[in-house]
């Protein structure tokens, strides 16, 4: 079982890295919607400092959107999916493979870039932090929702849109509780909170939703 998990996601990495054309649109979105907050609103450093995290976690939750229809998208056109459907394997394994390899390309680019963009933004270097953690916990939780979203709307004329209306309203309390944590740890009473629910419900999105996702999956493909 670890064979088939190891090599779905070398494959996914290997096509990711073929078509790094894609990943490197989601980085550049993800830093153009970034640089244009403090255009917009000033270059105030007081304000830029307070409206930081919000700004940074609202343009990782969109470019991470950008990128959901790639996940299984390609497989169902090619006729992978159907495969990996009839194989023995259990599906759980290889759609765990496919988001992991998602999460490796869409949100780590992210998170090494949101260093650089904070500066932007005059944060200080234990708030950069605190941010960073933040997205390194709520990332996954975004992709594996918007796994379960993507496979609910494959192959459906109009995906791209109904997949955000499906997903939006579920990233919300990730993007709360992402800024937040930032907010709370300069507001002194700290970030650890914010912290552990964006870690437990990583660890109950990563319990439930590869399910959801198999299960969304045979209902697209029947």
């Amino acid at each position: 079982m670890l064979s088939v998990f190891l090599e779905v996601l070398r494959r996914d990495l290997l096509l990711a890295w073929r078509n790094r054309a894609d990943v490197l649109v989601t980085l550049a979105f993800f830093t153009i919607v970034a640089c244009l907050f403090p255009f917009g609103v000033g270059a105030e450093p007081n304000l830029l400092r307070t409206i930081a995290p919000g700004v940074l976690w609202v343009a990782a939750l969109l470019a991470t959107l950008l990128s959901l229809h790639r996940v299984f998208s390609q497989d169902h056109t090619d006729g992978v999916l159907e495969q990996l459907l009839l194989s023995p394997e259990p599906p759980v394994l290889w759609v765990l493979a496919k988001v992991l390899a998602h999460w490796l390309t869409t949100a780590v680019p992210l998170v090494i870039a949101a260093p650089a963009l904070a500066l932007l933004f005059d944060m200080t270097q234990s708030a950069t932090v605190v941010l960073i953690l933040s997205l390194l916990l709520g990332t996954p939780i975004l992709s594996l929702l918007g796994g379960v979203g993507a496979a609910l709307t494959l192959g459906l004329r109009g995906g791209g849109m109904l997949l955000a209306l499906l997903v939006l309203p579920l990233f919300v309390p990730i993007l709360i509780f992402g800024a937040g944590a930032v907010d709370a740890y300069l507001s002194g009473t700290g970030a650890s909170a914010h912290l552990m629910l964006l870690g437990g419900g990583s660890l109950a999105a990563l319990a439930l939703a590869p399910w959801a996702c198999a299960a969304a999956l045979r209902i697209a493909v029947e």
